[in-house]
């Protein structure tokens, strides 16, 4: 069984029809993605996992139980952590203190001991913000915030990381290098990870299926070899499609 399952998904603001009938899943231990333009309603799709935007109809399953009615609060203890597109972290507090807050939440509700001090340690290694560990998150570079932020998610010791933007403000090479390794390692530890990016280059590195929305709507599915080959994707992205292809796409 699929660790997530969304199920015919559909969400309305008013008279704006935001998704529409969208289907996907994500199973554990790879690095799935959601892409698509601006305005595809790849976040809000996000926010209905992760219980921000109700569903108009549709549900939302995790281990096969329907959590569409459950609250943000009430899936982060299912195992559900998240990223945004829009940077949030705590810029007052340093790296370290940011993710021991998560940390330390998560103690209230975790069963048996957990010792967030050592599990605070742990996370900085492995997300590599070591250097920066007692910096304000505010004074470092917005890739190493995103760090904070990834690492202050895995805090909360999630089995569904749904990851918005994670390489924005990463810089080329070496840093883009080291998020596309921490995925691909999250995935092996048995994550079930996420990735809603605009880095295509990322996107087709690390993630086994990827899922495509435009205005909306899922209008392709599968590899990274055959989302490139796809011509409706194709046509998506460039917004230029001609009359056959939006046939082929309906």
């Amino acid at each position: 069984m699929s660790l997530l399952q969304v199920e015919n998904l559909t969400i309305r603001f008013g008279g704006l029809l935001a998704v529409s009938d969208v289907s996907f899943d994500v199973e554990p231990g790879v690095v799935t993605a959601l892409i698509g333009p601006n305005g595809a309603g790849k976040t809000t799709t996000f926010n209905a996992i992760c219980g921000l935007n109700q569903p108009t109809t549709g549900r939302v399953l995790f281990e096969g139980r329907d959590i569409s009615a459950y609250k943000p609060h009430e899936r982060a203890r299912l195992g559900i952590a998240r990223t945004f597109q829009r940077l949030e972290v705590f810029g007052s507090l340093t790296a370290r203190e940011n993710i021991l807050v998560a940390a330390e939440i998560r103690r209230r509700w975790a069963r048996g001991h957990y010792d967030v001090q050592a599990e605070t340690e742990e996370i900085l290694d492995r997300v590599g913000i070591r250097s920066v560990a007692d910096e304000r998150v505010d004074a470092i570079p917005t890739g190493l915030a995103r760090l904070v932020e990834l690492g202050r998610a895995l805090a909360t010791r999630p089995r569904l990381m749904l990851l918005d933007e994670v390489s924005s403000g990463l810089g080329e090479g070496e840093e883009s290098d080291l998020m596309a390794e921490l995925l691909v390692r999250f995935a092996g530890e048995g994550l079930a990870v996420l990735l809603v990016e605009h880095d295509v280059d990322l996107v087709m590195r690390v993630c086994s299926t990827i899922h495509v929305l435009d205005f909306g709507k899922l209008i392709a599915s599968g590899t990274a070899s055959e989302i490139q080959a796809n011509q409706v994707v194709q046509a998506a992205y460039l917004g230029e499609a001609d009359e056959e292809t939006m046939e082929a796409a309906q």
